[in-house]
């Protein structure tokens, strides 16, 4: 059984944002092995200098309700 509640008190919903490098990289994969699923597809801007990435990710418990959501909007 999953916990209802993500660890460390993190929130349940989060967006992760960054420069497109390793590090970020490892952030996601980080919440990934926390236990974080991937929500959406991630998106991407150049600021001028960097390319900024954003990824949002959501735990588990709160998929469910999510989806109900976003089928009613």
């Amino acid at each position: 059984m999953e916990p209802t509640l993500p660890p460390e008190g993190l929130p349940a919903y989060r967006l992760l944002t960054g420069p497109d490098d390793a590090t970020f990289c490892r952030r996601v994969s980080e919440a990934i092995a926390m236990g974080y699923k991937l929500y959406g597809s991630p998106a991407a801007t150049f600021d001028g200098t960097s390319v900024i990435v954003a990824q949002a990710i959501i735990w588990p418990s709160i998929e469910a309700s999510v989806a109900r959501s976003s089928a009613g909007a």
